[in-house]
């Protein structure tokens, strides 16, 4: 099942040393990124934090753009980006996939 299995790739379950350690970077370095907005990890009810599988994916996007040199507010505005860049493509594959209707008299 699909939705099933991106709730999962969703869903925090990892720890900040275990995720840390994932992306090869220190602890101290995630909290920062968090700080700044770059990634937001859930909580438990005690305040620990915990890391999805998407956000392991965007902390090895974050270190990939590190090392082409961008710093943390560049990073910010590319993730941004491709965040909206995502969002614009889903928008319009569904307005693609409707029905022939919505495309108007002159649709074609």
């Amino acid at each position: 099942m699909a939705g099933g299995r991106r709730q999962t790739h969703e869903r925090g379950v990892f720890a900040i040393s275990v995720a840390a350690e994932m992306v090869s970077m220190q602890v101290q370095n995630l909290r920062v990124y968090e700080r700044r907005g770059l990634l937001d990890p859930d909580r438990t009810p005690g305040g620990t934090r915990l890391y999805s599988r998407a956000d392991i994916d965007r902390l090895h996007r974050i270190r990939d753009l590190l090392a082409d040199g961008l710093n943390l507010a560049g990073i910010a505005r590319v993730l941004a980006l491709e965040e909206e860049v995502r969002r614009l493509r889903a928008a319009n594959a569904r307005l693609r996939a409707g029905p022939q209707e919505q495309r108007g008299p002159r649709g074609g």
